[in-house]
């Protein structure tokens, strides 16, 4: 299965860096990053992008920041996005029942191994996932009572991160590229 269109016959160089620079940390060949060569700003915006994401931020830690992206891939149905975003979710001690609950296959609140928080973060991530987008008082309320400002920031910038390249990626019809086979 291949993408909807072929990638640019030549890439800038500066392009050809990000794809290498992809590839090698990723080692997946990046059909997403080719793709955007055709649109060089697309390319670079979207290069910048992925390189400020948020890995471990104080209240916000890299088990919350995984189910955050792992909740949003399967909120907006991303192949791609749930391929690598499901990548080794055990070393965040991520369990095969709260993917279920992400999967939306068992109610959140029945999981006892998610926080309060985790619950918390994981319902504004479906919603920031949904169109429309619906924020209830209550919601909003439950989030400024739990979260500072800057971790709701960070929750909301990596829950619309996914979103972003999922919707591009499945634009341009990008096939998973095998991310969580060993």
């Amino acid at each position: 299965m291949r993408a909807f269109i072929p990638p640019p016959p030549k890439i800038p160089f500066y392009i050809r860096f990000g794809i290498w620079f992809a590839e090698r940390t990723t080692r997946k060949e990046m059909l997403v990053a080719r793709l955007l060569a055709w649109y060089p700003r697309a390319a670079l915006s979207s290069g910048i992008l992925e390189a400020l994401i948020a890995h471990d931020e104080p209240g916000v830690n890299a088990r919350m920041l995984k189910l955050v992206r792992l909740q949003a891939s399967f909120a907006v149905a991303c192949p791609f996005c749930i391929d690598m975003n499901s990548h080794a979710f055990g070393e965040q001690g991520i369990t095969p029942e709260e993917i279920a609950a992400l999967r939306g296959q068992v109610a959140l609140e029945t999981v006892s191994t998610l926080s309060a928080r985790e619950r918390l973060a994981l319902e504004y991530t479906r919603r920031i996932s949904q169109s429309p987008l619906k924020f209830p008082q209550s919601l909003v309320e439950q989030l400024t009572a739990n979260f500072s400002a800057r971790e709701i920031v960070i929750i909301a910038t990596t829950a619309a991160q996914v979103n972003y390249w999922a919707r591009l990626i499945q634009a341009l019809g990008v096939p998973p590229v095998g991310f969580s086979n060993p």
